[in-house]
């Protein structure tokens, strides 16, 4: 953290623009916005601090310089509830922007970020980091920005069957999730944190998230302990039937 109150930059017309220290809250876990990123930030504006929060309540408490700028992650806040509100209520200067992993989001995240009053910006982090830092620059001027995926016209969801009538005792069907989801929650399955798992799939602490809140959803579980019940449940079933077509058929 800075210990001045005040910098000046100068500008290409070598006037000196001095300017009060602001603050940019980062807020959920720290896979989110890597610390080189944030270290990006500041070197790139030295005039402004930047905060880790892992929870919205800590985002909504007190800090050294006004906040100019709340950066979310999607995992942490539902665009439409009472979250964005109790920030927007806590920063009424600050522009409230949402983490996306990529550019390429869902579509029931992007009619809720469009339909809110309140998350006024998407910031992807599947950008250059020079793009990037372009675009922390536009925020921290009251700028918007939403990638272009978000205006692309999707096609209409086709009308889906009626889900066949299942017995209790029949495992709930996997097919549903994409060769990845299921790599993820077979790890879970034997008990492995999000970490590791990141680690062993090279990917994100915060991208295994994002998996683990697509599975538990077209799971329809409660939680990634209920999700690894079904997988273990179904793979239990996959094994009782290949024994029981090997007892009949011999093959």
């Amino acid at each position: 953290m800075h210990d001045i109150a005040t910098r000046s930059i100068r500008t290409s017309d070598e006037y000196a623009l001095p300017l009060r220290r602001k603050a940019i809250v980062v807020v959920g876990s720290e896979g989110g916005v890597p610390d080189c990123n944030l270290s990006a930030i500041e070197r790139e504006f030295p005039w402004v601090s930047v905060e880790r929060a892992v929870t919205i309540e800590r985002a909504c408490g007190h800090f050294d310089h006004p906040v100019q700028l709340v950066l979310i992650d999607e995992s942490v806040l539902d665009p439409a509830g009472h979250g964005a509100g109790e920030l927007a209520g806590r920063h009424p200067g600050a522009l409230i922007a949402m983490i996306v992993d990529d550019s390429s989001t869902r579509l029931e995240l992007v009619e809720a970020v469009l339909a809110s009053s309140v998350v006024r910006s998407v910031l992807p982090m599947n950008l250059r980091l020079d793009i990037w830092l372009s675009v922390i620059r536009l925020m921290l001027r009251g700028g918007e920005y939403f990638p272009c995926s978000f205006f692309q016209k999707r096609p209409a969801p086709a009308p889906r069957p009626a889900p066949p009538v299942r017995l209790a005792s029949e495992p709930r069907p996997l097919n549903g999730l994409t060769d990845r989801e299921i790599q993820v929650l077979e790890m879970v399955s034997h008990g492995a944190q999000n970490k590791l798992i990141a680690v062993k799939l090279n990917l994100s602490e915060h991208t295994i998230k994002v998996h683990l809140h697509n599975i538990i959803k077209k799971l329809g579980a409660r939680n990634r302990t209920a999700a690894a019940a079904i997988f273990l449940e179904q793979a239990r079933a996959a094994r009782h039937n290949a024994d029981l077509s090997f007892a009949l058929t011999g093959k």
